[in-house]
């Protein structure tokens, strides 16, 4: 997976960055800039080059570095997977909620699940 041009999908761009922001501190200083940079500040591998005063490939090579790493903590701790499903598990509980609220008459209970619902909203 080339750091620069058509091969860097969304998906992957928006996966880097979540488990940039989930295991970041695992990766080293200049890891962690390189990828910020090249994922989150939408910076291309030469501007990082130029004002690290560092060649264009040194940055691709300290990019697909840390990207390794990332991939390499995801696979064995799951966090973000386990995220992921946890966010789209609340998703589906709340939408249970609303319809429960929708076809409900009793306020006791609307008022219940909306205080249910505002904190799953918390949560997700």
């Amino acid at each position: 997976m080339p750091c620069e041009g058509n091969d860097d999908t969304l998906e992957k761009k928006v996966e880097v960055s979540i488990l940039c922001q989930i295991y970041g501190k695992l990766l080293t200083e200049k890891q962690f800039e390189f990828i910020d940079d090249y994922y989150n500040n939408d910076l291309s591998l030469s501007e990082i080059a130029e004002n690290n005063n560092i060649t264009r490939q040194a940055v691709r090579d300290v990019i697909k570095k840390g990207e390794n790493k990332l991939f390499e903590y995801e696979e064995k701790l799951l966090i973000m997977k386990k995220m992921l499903k946890q966010e789209k598990q609340i998703q589906q509980i709340i939408e249970e909620l609303n319809k429960i609220t929708n076809t409900s008459s009793d306020k006791k209970i609307e008022k219940i699940l909306d205080n249910v619902r505002k904190e799953l909203i918390c949560l997700n």
